[in-house]
């Protein structure tokens, strides 16, 4: 199905010139089957043909890992009846290091009292789960959601425990083969690949500053990346600590390949083979803080005055993706916002895209 006007337009002008506009993006809507795609600017400007952003462009998915990764594949094992979300952490990774009483559900929902980042390629040694083990928790155990790349850490853990393989092999046999996709997959990757970043220099800058957390190793030095990363993972732990393949950050996708997983997601019914229906219901409702279900993040999409709960995860990157469960609504957008000189935050132009999403629906009515 071709983009209608207003998607295409809504692409253009976000990558229109400016300080803050990513060099492209694409935008994806999938209702029910139909599904409409619009993709500007370039993938990779700083190569000699300065490659054009377009469907089949893969995106270096960041966060969005997470869940398209991370969680699906855990939601498929307890559909498989393989875990059960409030199986203790220990069950599975008995060397974990936080609170004895941690769930993989307290995972999932950020509540288990475990730092939100810290730089564990330059942690003593060449151990970064052991690392992460070693750390003291940063607040008292399920006292409030602090979203953590650690915890999912954790959860790739888990996941390769259960499915008794590594985590791209079991993302792969779980997600993306069930599921058909073409894609989506761990890096590195080469070809048609929108470019990320001109290198580590956000995390070279939280390291510096200590800003947003607290650092608890020095930069003696460390051999930061400073040209275009396209291809590897642009998250600093994923490719320097775990070699690209870990359960917070290093999927690639396309936009078609994203909004598969959200689809199949939200028409869950239809697959009872793969989504067992009361772990889905558990899967996407509100846990104690409203705006987080497992793994996926929670609000309202509104529409005509309807209110709809949207399951979503933003990507740091410029990714994103969402959700309405039993609506057979699928929403994406990719990005490469990191090139901008300013770049805005991902759920700026999120927000844009969500607006789209509800005026089409709107239409539909």
């Amino acid at each position: 199905m071709n983009a209608p006007e207003n998607l295409v337009a809504l692409a253009e002008a976000v990558v229109a010139p400016s300080a803050a506009a990513p060099a492209g993006c694409v935008i994806g809507i999938d209702l029910a089957g139909e599904r409409q795609v619009a993709a500007a600017g370039l993938a990779a400007p700083e190569q000699p043909a300065a490659a054009p952003m377009h469907r089949g462009t893969v995106h270096d998915l960041a966060s969005v890992s997470k869940v398209v990764g991370t969680t699906t594949a855990l939601h498929r094992l307890a559909s498989m009846g393989l875990l059960d979300f409030d199986d203790l952490v220990t069950r599975f990774v008995p060397s974990f290091g936080g609170d004895a009483g941690t769930t993989v559900r307290d995972l999932l929902q950020h509540r288990a009292g475990l730092w939100e980042w810290q730089p564990l390629y330059l942690a003593p040694g060449d151990d970064p789960l052991g690392a992460i083990d070693a750390l003291p928790l940063r607040y008292p155990p399920r006292s409030g959601r602090h979203y953590s790349d650690l915890g999912f850490m954790h959860l790739g853990r888990v996941v390769e425990a259960v499915a008794g393989a590594q985590l791209d092999t079991a993302v792969r046999d779980l997600v993306a083969r069930p599921l058909g996709l073409r894609s989506l997959g761990y890096g590195p990757v080469e070809g048609d690949v929108a470019t990320s970043s001109n290198g580590d220099e956000a995390e070279r800058r939280m390291v510096a500053t200590g800003h947003p957390y607290p650092v608890s190793w020095a930069d003696a030095g460390f051999a930061w990346r400073t040209s275009p990363v396209n291809g590897d993972a642009n998250d600093g732990n994923c490719f320097h600590a775990f070699g690209g393949v870990a359960g917070h950050a290093g999927l690639f996708g396309s936009i078609d390949d994203v909004l598969d997983v959200a689809a199949a997601l939200s028409r869950a019914d239809e697959r009872p083979e793969l989504w067992n229906p009361e772990v889905t219901a558990d899967v996407v409702a509100a846990g104690p803080d409203a705006e987080q279900a497992l793994g996926w993040r929670r609000r309202e999409l509104i529409v005509q005055g309807e209110r709809m709960p949207l399951l979503w995860h933003p990507g740091f990157t410029g990714c994103a993706v969402g959700f309405v469960p039993g609506r057979g609504i699928a929403v994406a957008f990719a990005s490469n916002r990191l090139l901008a000189a300013e770049p805005a935050p991902t759920e700026l132009n999120w927000q844009r895209v969500l607006d789209a999403l509800a005026s089409t629906l709107s239409t539909q009515e």
